[in-house]
């Protein structure tokens, strides 16, 4: 008979960790995977932006209808963010008494972000750590979810009667053998920074709006920024700039047309808006420049 796990943890909409890679892995494994969400994320595969934390209330909810209706013997906990949350789940713990309680310590992200505060790590070691059978620590620089897919594996193969040490071995056998089979979940970073590039390109005489280039590429302008900032640590808005302020010299170098020209030809609406762009770029007007 399949056993049911539960799962006390946020939410990935990417797929590549949280209460979804847990069902994913522990459905994998031949187990029954069951939830209590404790937080919501917006997050991409480049990081997380948001973090809805459910109420402590409604997580405690969700954990006693589960235990309430189905006794799982197993539970692995993933993040936990608010200290009522964490008093809740310690609450129930103690009340239901699973057989094996593992946890994922969920501190950094995988791109190093902080996920939790230096105060909740000290509650989660002083009230939760007595209570688990089980802590996985996370491995720096390790693959998104990686612990997560893992800590998911120990779990199924505890609730199948397996000594913890003999589960552990299992559950790291698994994660070797997805490793091998799968690279990391990768977005589409790579390849839009280039379709923005090759866009300022084409487009830098009639747009300087970061809006314009995100509608083009069909992405939020939020995402853009992302992706501009992991791969070259600047803004869209300093790359369409720098763009601009680059071609902008080559024809001050290269043409005989007059600084009104050059303003026109490059969208500006007059020659003081141009010289007031380029003097911010350059620290000089455009006619010194030239002159220089």
């Amino acid at each position: 008979m399949t056993k049911p796990i539960l799962s006390i943890t946020g939410s990935d909409p990417t797929g590549g960790s949280g209460i979804e890679a847990d069902i994913r892995t522990i459905s994998e494994l031949g187990g029954h995977a069951m939830s209590a969400i404790t937080s919501i994320t917006v997050q991409t595969t480049l990081g997380i932006q948001e973090f809805y934390d459910v109420p402590a209330s409604i997580v405690e909810g969700q954990i006693d209808a589960v235990m309430n209706d189905f006794q799982p013997e197993v539970v692995k906990i993933g993040l936990i963010r608010k200290t009522d949350t964490l008093e809740a789940v310690v609450r129930a713990l103690r009340k239901y008494k699973p057989r094996h309680v593992i946890l994922d310590a969920v501190v950094l992200s995988s791109h190093g972000d902080m996920l939790i505060s230096r105060e909740m790590q000290e509650s989660i070691s002083c009230l939760l750590l007595p209570l688990c059978t089980l802590i996985i620590k996370k491995e720096e620089g390790s693959m998104h979810g990686l612990s997560n897919r893992y800590a998911s594996a120990v779990a199924v193969f505890l609730s199948q009667g397996i000594a913890p040490k003999e589960a552990e071995a299992k559950a790291k056998s698994y994660i070797n053998t997805q490793v091998v089979r799968a690279s990391d979940l990768q977005g589409r970073s790579s390849e839009l920074y280039n379709e923005f590039l090759d866009a300022v390109a084409e487009h830098h005489r009639e747009a300087s709006d970061v809006r314009f280039y995100a509608d083009l590429l069909n992405v939020s302008s939020r995402y853009l920024a992302q992706v501009t900032r992991r791969t070259s640590g600047k803004t869209p808005k300093n790359i369409i700039d720098g763009y601009l302020t680059h071609e902008i010299e080559l024809q001050l170098k290269s043409t005989d047309n007059t600084v009104q020209e050059i303003a026109y030809r490059f969208g500006f609406s007059s020659q003081a808006h141009f010289t007031k762009f380029f003097k911010k770029q350059k620290g000089i007007s455009p006619t010194q420049y030239r002159r220089k």
